[in-house]
């Protein structure tokens, strides 16, 4: 067998083998195989091609291509952008790589031509090969519907075997590998049978695959029908202008399923995905369970933020932001210790209960800061409706969640901080009872599955830092004010005033008004006049208004007077505010029958009372005037019956009563007055005017009184004293079980007061009464 041996340029090809009778278009880009192109053009048109092993080989070696390959004639060059030629070659004869002669300008190899081993001749039973062979690629071709009629007639007038082989293994489209082997074959019936078996196990490949194309279109028949309809009504959508219902729906489950969620709210997810997907046709209700996917995907199931663990850190926020208001520091701080310890810990629900203005919002603002929270704030004053708390059921139109899940969608994690402020101002009416539906939200052992209307799954309220903001308790029902911890925020003495005003409002209020620290100043004594005859608070709103008048003023002067600064003092207040609006009314100046000072507690503060009380001749009658409340009237009655039972003691006649009327009157008239705690006051106030002794004008008092004489305690202590001090009073008579009370009052407040504590009316009569005063006897 002659084997000739030659001497070609040689091109390595990327993914492609190419075999004998095989006519093929591929690109050269590599400039070493453009040039070998270009020098075959020049020649006798004749090109060595082999595949490369690897096509990330940028320079092929002699090792990184097969060595087998095939001699081909180029047909055809075409120039592309990017010098890229695209070649048509036609392949003629296997070879074999002998050497590389050179590697530059291109590629040159010597080759040796190789071969068939046998020929169609030395074949017995060449025409059954033909035939089996042209049978088997006839199934093949019915299978495979991509290769040209023209093709199988080909096939069919071919006579020689090794042409057919050839032909047929150059125009079915195996991998290169595949058609490596074929190459590499020099024995034709080895060939044949190889070509054979690779046809046979396409035929089987593309059986199977019918067979599985045919089963799941047999079992998605229906899914598929559902598809083309909603392709159908996905074009209808497009014509109409609205293009997102079924890209949303993949949206929604793409979103779930990477949703931080438990199980259930996954399921009902899917479930409520399911739905909207199939409700293309009602447009209504589809915007409803579009409403209710969106809102599920936003909450917060198993998010977390990371919370502050510095003890440190938080104690100088909360003292940077909030002067005083050290319970409400101290509690915070040891929560805080106690998460730190145990890394979990049941969260507290605050309860900050004061008088306006107090800043008990602003405290939970600053909690929040210190604990690295998000804060979010829901205002329950004037809610009704048991829904807006446990949200409405979406079968409603409008509905939508309460105000709790609404809060923690905004936070968007489950461990905010809540503000619920103004939880005293919550009422009920025929919807439902608001308080109820808070008692779940603010227990500990059951909001872990607090259960909302609208998303009817439980969510998850027990890692929340509930604070509950309220002007007083009394409204609260018992259970609801048995599951939250209590701190009194009380009224600001004037010092802490003075402290606020310095180290937060005024520097607030000249950044709010775009002044600067030297283009205004206020005394120290401008501010105590300010907070003691403008305003008439516990906290210090209507102070930080003042100083906002203040500033707007001192604005306006230094743009059009062209000053520099402005110094706020005592003299020119008035300048700036006008006249002063409170005028205390101050302790009388000598001893009255009949005139006792009580003291008070109202929502901006303390105040006193002057209780007047006169005998007049009548028929026992008693006159109650000055707009007071049951229990103070109440108060008044209890107070007669107490000293008509000791009338023999005090040399009362005792046909006194029967005899004279006695007209009770707390002066301010218009302003409503109720309470117990003026008890002891005007039983004083009557046993003066009964006996005509005279009270003490240096004394207040407070303090509820019992039929028997007993005096017991009463709230609100604090403001109270202050307003005795402020009144120059200087001595106060208290219950003794208020004593506790007093211990616990900064020195600034109890300074320069006497207080007297008592349990008994005779020891206040003792007290407060002074002079032998006269006989009280009945007129014959």
């Amino acid at each position: 067998m002659n084997r000739e041996t030659m001497s070609l340029p040689m091109v390595a090809l990327r993914g492609i083998t190419i075999l004998p009778e095989m006519v093929r278009h591929f690109d050269v880009s590599r400039p070493k195989s453009v040039k070998a192109i270009e020098e075959v053009v020049e020649g006798n048109q004749k090109i060595f091609l082999t595949a490369q092993k690897d096509g990330d080989v940028e320079e092929p070696e002699l090792t990184d291509v097969y060595r087998t390959g095939c001699v081909a004639t180029v047909r055809q060059i075409i120039k592309l952008p990017r010098k890229v030629s695209r070649v048509l070659i036609t392949g003629e004869e296997r070879a074999y790589i002998n050497t590389i002669e050179f590697e530059e300008p291109y590629l040159r190899a010597n080759i040796t031509v190789i071969p068939d081993t046998d020929s169609d001749t030395d074949l017995p039973n060449t025409e059954a090969m033909l035939r089996g062979l042209k049978d088997i690629f006839k199934e093949y071709l019915s299978k495979n519907p991509k290769l040209s009629k023209e093709l199988a007639a080909q096939i069919e007038n071919i006579g020689v075997l090794r042409k057919l082989v050839d032909v047929i293994g150059a125009n079915v489209p195996f991998s290169y590998t595949d058609a490596q082997q074929l190459l590499e074959e020099t024995d034709l019936v080895k060939r044949y049978e190889l070509l054979s078996f690779k046809l046979m196990n396409e035929i089987q490949i593309m059986n199977v695959k019918d067979e599985i194309q045919a089963k799941v279109k047999k079992r998605v028949d229906k899914n598929q029908r559902e598809y083309i309809l909603r392709e159908e009504a996905k074009l209808i959508r497009e014509e109409l202008g609205d293009d997102s219902t079924l890209s949303d729906g993949e949206e929604f489950q793409q979103k779930t399923d990477d949703l931080e969620a438990s199980e259930e709210v996954k399921k009902k997810l899917k479930k409520e995905i399911r739905r909207f997907q199939n409700t293309l046709g009602s447009q209504a209700e589809n915007g409803v369970i579009r409403t209710y996917i969106e809102t599920m995907l936003e909450m917060p199931w198993d998010k977390v933020c990371e919370e502050s663990e510095d003890i440190e850190s938080a104690k100088k926020i909360l003292e940077e932001d909030h002067y005083g208001l050290e319970k409400v520091k101290e509690r915070v701080l040891e929560f805080l210790a106690v998460r730190t310890l145990t890394k979990k810990g049941n969260t507290p629900i605050l309860c900050l209960a004061g008088p306006p203005g107090t800043g008990k919002t602003s405290i939970a603002k600053s909690l929040a800061r210190a604990l690295n929270k998000p804060y979010v704030r829901i205002s329950l004053g004037g809610v009704r409706d048991e829904a807006e708390i446990r949200g409405h059921r979406k079968t409603y139109v409008g509905a939508m969640p309460g105000r709790i899940a609404s809060g923690l969608r905004q936070a968007e994690v489950k461990n905010p901080l809540m503000l619920l402020d103004e939880i005293d101002k919550v009422s009920n009416d025929y919807k439902g009872d608001t308080f109820s539906a808070l008692l779940e939200v603010l227990d500990s052992e059951q909001n872990r599955k607090f259960r909302d209307h609208y998303l009817e799954v439980p969510v998850d309220l027990s890692e929340v830092l509930f604070v509950a903001t309220a002007n007083t308790l009394q409204p609260i029902p018992r259970p609801l004010l048995d599951r939250m911890e209590v701190i009194e925020v009380s009224s600001y003495t004037e010092n802490e005033k003075m402290h606020i005003a310095t180290e937060h409002l005024i520097p607030k209020q000249l950044e709010k008004h775009g002044l600067k620290p030297q283009q205004l100043s206020i005394s120290k004594k401008a501010l105590w006049r300010i907070a003691r005859n403008y305003t008439k608070e516990a906290g210090v709103r209507q102070l930080e208004r003042k100083l906002g008048d203040i500033c707007r003023k001192a604005a306006r002067e230094i743009l059009e007077m062209k000053k520099e600064s402005i110094r706020v003092t005592e003299r020119n207040l008035s300048h700036y505010l006008g006249k002063e609006l409170y005028i205390y009314q101050m302790a009388n100046d000598s001893d009255e029958v009949g005139i006792v000072r009580g003291l008070a507690w109202t929502s901006v503060g303390g105040d006193t009372l002057q209780i007047e009380v006169n005998i007049m001749p009548g028929e026992g009658e008693v006159l109650l005037t000055g707009q007071m409340g049951d229990v103070m009237k109440e108060s008044a009655r209890t107070g007669i019956s107490y000293i008509r039972s000791v009338s023999k003691e005090h040399k009362i006649d005792e046909n006194f009563f029967k005899e004279h009327d006695i007209h009770i009157h707390i002066p301010e008239g218009a302003v409503p007055k109720d309470g117990p705690s003026a008890g002891i006051t005007m039983a004083t106030a009557m046993m003066s005017a009964i006996t005509g002794k005279k009270a003490r004008a240096d004394v207040a008092m407070t303090g509820e009184i019992t039929l028997r004489g007993r005096v017991l305690p009463i709230g609100g202590l604090k403001e109270k004293l202050l307003a005795a001090k402020n009144a120059g009073i200087k001595t106060v008579i208290i219950p003794k079980e208020n004593v506790s009370d007093v211990e616990e009052l900064s020195h600034e407040i109890t300074r320069g007061l006497k207080i007297i504590p008592v349990s008994r009316m005779d020891e206040v009569l003792k007290t407060a009464l002074s002079g032998r005063g006269k006989t009280a006897k009945a007129k014959k």
